[in-house]
């Protein structure tokens, strides 16, 4: 599992016009699920989240968690994550997992990161998705788990 996670002041999605999620200050993690990936990168990946320390403390050291802040997440499937640029113009999707796997990782992703207690949005899986954020420092940083990409 390859994601892309991004400090943010906000963040929201949309579809078709339609919002249909958004957070405040928290994360905002666009998701790629590969072929190797089960329930073990489930709960790494999960538990990397939500204690990955990079909000700033008193000191404006980045050394608080999303739990530390109370922060929400918002989570966005997106297979291109794992696109293959390196031969020819065109990018190879094969390392992305099929459809319904797919479906299964980013489901269980999303409420192995709610059963811990975080408030969670989300994108439509498969759809064609406007995303908006404001990234707070910048600070975006790519995370692979332990059996994908």
């Amino acid at each position: 599992m390859r994601s892309v996670v991004q400090r943010v002041s906000w963040a929201r999605v949309s579809v078709e016009g339609q919002e249909v999620g958004s957070v405040g200050k928290g994360l905002c993690v666009l998701v790629g699920v590969t072929h190797e990936d089960g329930p073990k990168d489930v709960e790494w990946m999960a538990d990397k989240l939500i204690h990955l320390r990079i909000f700033e403390d008193e000191a404006g050291k980045m050394n608080k968690s999303l739990m530390d802040v109370g922060g929400a997440m918002m989570l966005v499937s997106q297979f291109t994550l794992l696109g293959d640029c390196r031969r020819g113009r065109r990018p190879s999707f094969l390392g992305a997992a099929l459809p319904e796997k797919a479906r299964e990782v980013y489901d269980g992703l999303i409420a192995a990161v709610r059963s811990r207690g975080v408030s969670v949005a989300s994108g439509v899986f498969q759809a064609e998705m406007a995303v908006e954020l404001c990234n707070a420092g910048p600070v975006t940083l790519i995370i692979d788990s332990l059996g994908g990409a």
